[in-house]
């Protein structure tokens, strides 16, 4: 509680919680993202002993084909993937076998930062067939932790809210990549940062932030901030 009480940016927040519940819970793998209404679409990623190739197949493919997490994103509480289908039913499914699988994950909670009908961001903790599912009390420990981890996500992103704004504009313009890319390029985010971040290379982002800069009608990173802020 006193970690979520300082200042910190979205990213960090998330990043953050990810190391602290893994310790609380006993938990091996940790990704986080923040829903995007506009595309339908689960993006900003950041995540903690998952494969980043896998993560972006996930991104990619497999979240349009997800037959748990849009069921789990409707709980304003922790809530298990065995709490919305049987587990050996998801182990039948392509997403389990191909996505899940492939890291290991077995055992999966998942906890939403919801605040004023929008979804902030997200915690997906998993363990390995080794352990037990996360059991009530574990729930009950998330859902204790809920308040503060949507407080600290919606302070941060206060600052930006005018910026989102700005970029809602641009949407038409922008495909979501470009417009995660642009994003981040207004926290200040270098470019390998930015790479990270979104699990993509270096070349990648500067090809998407190019692609930004031409459709909004800058030349540079500078422009393109100040474009959005005035």
């Amino acid at each position: 509680m006193q970690t979520l009480a300082e200042p910190h940016e979205e990213l960090e927040i998330r990043e953050i919680m990810g190391d602290l519940v893994m310790q609380l819970l006993g938990a091996q793998f940790y990704a986080s993202y923040v829903w995007q209404p506009g595309s339908l679409s689960f993006a900003q990623p950041t995540q903690i002993n998952m494969d980043p190739i896998n993560l972006r197949a996930y991104e990619s493919y497999y979240q349009f084909h997800d037959p748990i997490t849009p069921l789990m994103q409707r709980f304003q509480v922790a809530v298990r993937a065995t709490d919305v289908m049987a587990h050996e039913d998801l182990q039948k499914t392509e997403f389990f076998n191909d996505f899940l699988n492939k890291d290991g994950l077995y055992w999966g909670v998942n906890l939403y930062a919801w605040h004023q009908g929008q979804n902030l961001g997200d915690m997906r903790i998993w363990r390995d067939k080794r352990r037990e599912n996360f059991s009530l009390d574990e729930l009950r420990l998330l859902d204790m932790l809920q308040p503060a981890f949507v407080t600290a996500l919606a302070r941060a992103q206060r600052p930006n809210q005018r910026n989102e704004v700005l970029l809602n504009t641009l949407s038409q313009r922008l495909t979501p990549r470009e417009q995660d890319a642009a994003r981040l390029v207004m926290l200040g985010l270098t470019d390998k940062e930015i790479a990270r971040n979104l699990q993509i290379s270096s070349t990648t982002v500067r090809t998407h932030l190019e692609n930004a800069f031409r459709k909004v009608g800058v030349s540079n990173r500078a422009a393109l901030v100040h474009k959005l802020r005035v």
